[in-house]
């Protein structure tokens, strides 16, 4: 299982981010996605809407604090995993990162806490320049499934794509 860990929402501020943040989650693979910082129900029945009608069982839900998300994460056994431009290079980790079958991914918001990074099993860099959280995430996601999560079928969808070179077509 694969859970994003969004930290610090600010509602005003980060809508259009953290939607994102879940949209890449859901598409490229990942079971749920949990935000801390401003609470949002409008952010959180915006997935559940893209879930509706595009399929699957990803799950989005809000926690005030990303300190309780971490350890009750950790105390089931899953790796935890910071994104950030100061970890360890994502080509050199992403064979160890397959090796762990539950996951917690945790992208930044403002400014990420010291605490983040003790808390986490790896500290993992896309890019040692500044870069986008669902950058990151994308390529995180797709280095852990090996590009397996274009595979992905989404049960229960109501809109399936047809591949076309020239408009917007539904199955």
């Amino acid at each position: 299982m694969i859970v994003v860990l969004r930290l610090n929402h600010r509602r005003e501020r980060d809508k259009r981010v953290s939607t994102h943040i879940g949209l890449v989650a859901r598409a490229f693979g990942a079971d749920k996605v949990v935000y801390t910082g401003d609470s949002d129900e409008a952010l959180i029945k915006s997935l559940q809407t893209v879930v509706l009608g595009w399929g699957g069982s990803f799950a989005a839900d809000y926690e005030k604090d990303y300190r309780k998300v971490i350890m009750d994460y950790a105390s089931k056994g899953f790796k935890i995993v910071h994104l950030t431009m100061y970890g360890l290079p994502l080509e050199e980790q992403a064979t160890n990162l397959r090796k762990h079958k539950n996951l917690l991914i945790i992208v930044g918001g403002e400014k990420v806490p010291g605490d983040v990074y003790e808390a986490a099993d790896y500290n993992i860099s896309v890019t040692n320049q500044p870069h986008s959280e669902i950058a990151a995430l994308a390529l995180t996601l797709d280095r852990v499934f090996k590009g397996k999560e274009f595979e992905l079928r989404f049960k229960g969808a109501q809109k399936v794509i047809k591949p076309d070179p020239k408009g917007k077509s539904f199955l």
